[in-house]
């Protein structure tokens, strides 16, 4: 059984797999290209056709992206460099050099935070909704809020000493805090005390009234420094904010893998101190003293004279102002589902279906489930769980059926990062109800998002299965765009069941009918399916590849479409995050178009489409759905899934509707250029926003009839890239 553990891969920030000599310059440096995606979220903050609190809200998603990247991407970096690694990049680059262009790109971003955030302020208050300085505050507002620092805010705060007797306290991961300089007014004694802001505080106080007015905490704790520390005068001060590493690495010894993630977790909350946000006014010998406690020369500083901790401006956005959000939307329950009377288990038999997320409920998966868990008839649930949500009602449908008497099967991923703790609570739930929990592989993630409920027929036993490129995420699914394709082909049936032997027993897969796995064989039939279409344009038919994921950066794959490229397939990619490849270089990449879509949902869904001998899009063209972006750790990392397409219908949805709306979306798209840099797309006189078309269309999981009675796309904006 040990030839079925997985190998030990290193972790992708080297170089994992060799390129030719001097192939650098092929590729983008992976962790600029994710500030470059970054830059392009804080652009919509700018975006005057977003509603201002949506803008925002974007703002705020810039501050807690960078956050995560400093805490997992530049922490795994930054631990290369303290530890000599002298391995590069894919691009040709150091942990040292790598960190040094990320500081510089990071701390122009911050800059650029802050700039936006002025702009912002400033339309809110033109809005009717202000956040107040310290100059803004007198009168009745001055009396109220000092009553409630003394009732709501004094209380909870814990000043404390900064002297021999007080060494410098722990500061948690995105610990704010205050740093006074005091002289007592009796004798002019000096003292330094620090505060710090508690997490149970909210970052903003609202002041009642009609008059929608915030005062930052931080404000109002420097304002009423007398109340806090009577007795004596303020001289100086400054705030500084700190990120911490936050990336757990599983130890291939780890015996036992709940408790070593229990403990992983804790160990966490004190990792090594990344970055160091500083005032940027705050006083000399007061900066040595906090970077020298937080790290001294191996932190990352960086010094700001704006708002610290963007992301916490997610606080306004809750303001109850629907003018100045986006107009509500409700998905639609799939069509195909309501036509069999609410049976899901009779429309998916009926003919295989596509349901697209957001536009479409996600309250379909969750309606399989709790049918499956009613049903006498049905007798096993498998599911893989990635990442749940804090109050998911996937785990109580399972925990229904497990206590209904069914053989439930869950295999939950403790390695999915930040929800590492509320996995292993939903773990013990499912326990606890009779549920045989399974936690996978202990160096390989299980992010393959499948389903299968096996059910008793009167022709024997059916499995229906779901396949999904998001998570089992009820609150996600309301803002990321995914395909859920569900399926009674007992071909999908046996792989699927494979699948989750691979996972729970180590059984490896044999003779797969449909899917490909990672880190099985996707990668090889990605390739495979690309050599294709290279033979189809070197014999006089048409080469043609479509994508759309959300990463791309695996060096093998980006060399298999620079040979695409050269032999004259025409290749268009819709990669929202970061793209390592480099398009139109002249005899590399003339073929290679690159879009990313930022705009009101987060678009998430992973397609592959090819000519198969055609243009795209054409009835005979290969379609594919997945979980996997086209990454390294995606494909040697974790277990993954890629399933065809054959029913004519969905085969019509994913790429006649799906992808060409993505390809022709000219209001929220940007074009990636060869020297890296992202030119928003104009709409000019034929404007298409696939947003809002796939908003006020039909659903894709009707009778079918969209792509006859809408056009599926307007057809004066069809794809072409030929003649």
């Amino acid at each position: 059984m040990d030839d079925y553990n997985p190998e030990h891969i290193t972790e992708d920030f080297s170089r994992e797999i060799e390129t030719e000599p001097g192939s650098e310059d092929r590729y983008f440096n992976r962790e600029l290209s994710w500030l470059g995606f970054n830059e392009r979220v804080l652009e919509e903050a700018r975006n005057a056709a977003h509603p201002l609190l949506e803008r925002l809200r974007f703002l705020s998603i810039s501050g807690n992206n960078l956050d995560e990247f400093f805490m997992v991407r530049v922490a795994g970096l930054k631990g290369q460099q303290l530890q000599g690694v002298q391995m590069r990049s894919f691009d040709g680059m150091t942990a040292s050099q790598q960190l040094a262009a990320i500081t510089d790109r990071a701390n122009a971003l911050m800059d650029e935070q802050q700039r936006v955030w002025i702009e912002l302020r400033d339309a809110l208050a033109d809005a009717e909704i202000s956040v107040l300085e310290n100059d803004d505050i007198d009168g009745e507002t001055d009396d109220w809020l000092a009553n409630h620092f003394s009732e709501h805010i004094f209380p909870v705060l814990t000043p404390q000493a900064l002297d021999p007797a007080h060494p410098f306290p722990f500061i948690p991961n995105k610990g704010f805090s205050l740093v006074f300089d005091l002289e007592r007014k009796e004798d002019g004694a000096p003292i330094r005390e620090l505060v710090m802001l508690p997490t149970t505080l909210p970052r903003f106080v609202r002041i009642p009234g009609e008059v929608v007015r915030y005062v930052a905490i931080e404000t109002i704790i420097r304002r009423y420094t007398n109340i806090l520390f009577p007795g004596y005068d303020v001289v100086g001060g400054g705030a500084f904010r700190i990120i911490r590493d936050s990336d757990i690495e599983v130890e291939e010894e780890a015996e036992d893998l709940v408790r070593y993630f229990r403990s992983a977790i804790k160990r966490r909350r004190r990792g090594r101190v990344i970055r160091l946000k500083l005032e940027a006014d705050i006083p000399d010998d007061m900066e040595e003293l906090i970077r020298r406690e937080m790290g001294g020369e191996d932190v990352i500083v960086a010094e700001s004279s704006g708002f610290l901790g963007v992301a916490d401006l997610e606080a306004l956005v809750e303001e109850d102002r629907p003018d100045l959000k986006f107009p509500p939307f409700s998905p639609r329950f799939p069509e195909r589902i309501r036509e069999h009377g609410g049976d899901c288990f009779a429309a998916i038999k009926a003919k295989d279906i596509v349901v697209h997320h957001p536009y479409e409920s996600f309250d379909v998966v969750i309606a399989l489930l709790k049918q499956a868990a009613e049903d006498p008839d049905v007798v096993a649930i498998k599911q893989t769980l990635y990442r749940a949500g804090k109050q998911s009602a996937v785990i109580r449908a399972l925990i229904d059926a497990a206590e209904a008497g069914k053989s439930v099967t869950a295999v939950v991923e403790l390695k999915a990062r930040f929800d590492e703790e509320q996995n292993l609570l939903w773990a013990n739930a499912l326990e606890r109800a009779g549920v045989q929990v399974v936690y996978g592989f202990i160096e390989w993630k299980t992010h393959a998002k499948v389903t299968i409920v096996v059910r008793k027929e009167d022709d024997g036993y059916t499995s229906y299965c779901h396949f999904g490129t998001g998570n089992y995420h009820p609150i996600t699914a309301k803002i990321y765009t995914d395909l859920s394709f569900f399926t009674a082909d007992p071909r999908a049936g046996r792989d699927a069941a494979q699948l989750f032997n691979y996972i729970t027993g180590y059984v490896k897969p044999e003779n797969l009918e449909l899917i490909s796995m990672s880190p099985r064989d996707l990668r090889s039939d990605l390739m495979k399916l690309i050599d294709d279409e290279i033979a189809h344009e070197r014999s006089g038919r048409d080469g043609a590849v479509w994508a759309k994921m959300n990463s791309l950066v695996d060096p093998i794959i980006i060399d298999k479409l620079y040979e695409a490229s050269r032999a004259g397939v025409q290749i268009d990619l819709i990669v929202r995050g970061i793209c390592c490849l480099k398009p139109g270089i002249e005899g590399l990449s003339d073929n290679i178009r690159v879009r990313s879509v930022i705009g009101r949902f987060l678009e998430h869904s992973r397609i592959a489409c090819f000519g198969n001998g055609a243009d795209l899009p054409n009835k005979n063209a290969k379609v594919f759905i997945s979980s996997a972006d086209w990454m390294p750790r995606n494909f040697d990392r974790r277990v993954e899934y890629m399933m065809p397409i054959s029913n004519p219908t969905v085969h019509a949805q994913i790429l006649d509707q799906v992808m060409v709306a993505n390809l022709i979306d000219n209001e929220q798209s940007w074009e990636l250029r060869s020297d890296g840099s992202y030119r928003r797309l104009q709409p000019e006189d034929r404007p298409f926003n696939l947003h809002r078309y796939f908003m006020t269309n039909p659903s894709l999981s009707g009778r079918g009839q969209a792509l006859q009675e809408q056009g599926s796309v307007p057809k004066k904006l069809r794809v072409k890239r030929r003649g």
